[in-house]
């Protein structure tokens, strides 16, 4: 029997054709000589530069790495300490509340969830800035760390802990000295993951910014409200290139942990 057919072929050309085209179409004209992004007037680098001369849009960027690499790394914490609970605090009272709180913003609407810590930092009377922006991405993206990292949990040998604590050790010194580094490639991969996300989020980020504090998918989308110029495109492949390298990295240390988790797996077997 034939898995793979012509019509297979066909729909998963066409498929990433829809996914990933005009992505494509994106990446060529931000290197066009000609100021009409849908007219080809030549190879150019020179809206680049221009890119590397606008303070706005490097203001935002600098606002958007520094909220990606803070609640990402809140979010690492946090992630990980949920999905500890979770996995090794066996059953307790409430945990059916906790998991149902940790994995809520996987289903949530964004809109629903920017508008709602909006009302909460009206309400509690926080000024609306950079430090919202990393509450806001904290509290969506730990959910995904934490199922990362609960999903490598779930398959670690606890009698490599077990032996720790036979050994003398604490049981903070036993997940620090033996669980934490082997599952440090899926914390890693949930980092990257809670990085990417924040990177590009426009939904949240627009209900908990400030004046001050303008992140660059907020700033592309209000220039691209009058009109997409060269300078966008620019901006947009850097975007992609960054996430794709997110990605890329995120997907081989994956990988990488799987290939350690079936060596650990084989040496338990011998």
């Amino acid at each position: 029997m034939r898995r793979f057919s012509w019509f297979n072929a066909t729909s998963l050309t066409l498929g990433f054709a829809f996914l990933y085209l005009p992505m494509v179409i994106l990446v060529i004209f931000s290197f066009n000589e000609s100021k009409l992004v849908t007219v080809w007037a030549g190879f150019s680098t020179k809206w680049y530069g221009e890119l590397i001369q606008n303070d706005a849009f490097l203001d935002a960027a600098w606002v958007t790495v520094k909220v990606a690499v803070l609640s990402s790394t809140f979010a690492t914490v946090l992630g990980t300490m949920a999905a500890y609970v979770l996995v090794r605090g066996g059953r307790f009272y409430g945990r059916t509340l906790f998991s149902g709180m940790i994995y809520a913003p996987l289903v949530m609407p964004e809109v629903i969830t920017g508008l709602s810590l909006l009302l909460l930092f009206i309400a509690i009377g926080f000024d609306r800035g950079v430090m919202t922006i990393v509450l806001a991405h904290t509290t969506f993206s730990m959910c995904y760390v934490s199922v990362v990292v609960s999903s490598r949990l779930v398959s670690f040998d606890k009698s490599l802990e077990e032996a720790a604590l036979d050994l003398g050790c604490t049981p903070f010194d036993a997940f620090k000295s033996v669980t934490l580094p082997i599952i440090a490639p899926a914390v890693i991969s949930g980092w990257l993951l809670a990085f990417t996300l924040s990177l590009d989020d426009l939904v949240i980020a627009s209900f908990t910014s400030g004046p001050s504090s303008t992140t660059l998918p907020i700033k592309i989308f209000s220039a691209v409200r009058l009109g997409v110029s060269p300078e966008i495109n620019a901006l947009s492949t850097i975007m992609i290139g960054i996430v794709t390298v997110g990605v890329l990295t995120a997907s081989l240390v994956t990988k990488r942990s799987i290939a350690m988790r079936q060596k650990e797996e084989q040496k338990a077997d011998q």
